[in-house]
């Protein structure tokens, strides 16, 4: 009996498997190397969430659309400046308003818009403070 074709077909198949182990394999290294960098990049969104979130409380709490009249923001610059709470006379003056009834009395309404606005304060009456 000759065995050589059939060894003939042995060798056929064997070297077909090995062809096909060896495709495998180099789908393994790639799969192995698109997951090692996948997971690199995983760790450095975690590292990038600690990092943000850690910084979080530094940031400017987010104002609100401000009035449109000039006053306000140069309020606010007064209320970042000051050590305690403000009447509505000290941020007159801060302005560089006069202090005249009508000036202190606008005045207090935009420090009465600002606390409906959430931005400010009113501890006790006529003391305005920054929304902490």
């Amino acid at each position: 009996m000759n065995i050589q074709p059939l060894l003939d077909a042995l060798d056929f198949q064997e070297d077909a498997a090995r062809s096909l182990a060896d495709d495998l394999r180099a789908q393994i290294d790639g799969l192995q190397t698109r997951l090692r960098e996948a997971e690199m990049h995983l760790e450095h969104l975690a590292i990038t969430r600690k990092t943000v979130t850690g910084l979080a409380d530094r940031l400017p709490a987010h104002t609100p659309d401000l009035p449109e009249h000039p006053d306000y923001p140069r309020i606010l610059a007064a209320f970042n400046h000051a050590t305690g709470p403000l009447q509505a006379k000290d941020v007159c003056e801060a302005l560089g308003h006069e202090l005249l009834p009508k000036n202190v009395e606008g005045t207090r309404a935009k420090l009465k818009r600002l606390v409906k606005l959430g931005i400010l304060t009113e501890a006790d009456t006529g003391n305005f403070a920054r929304k902490s």
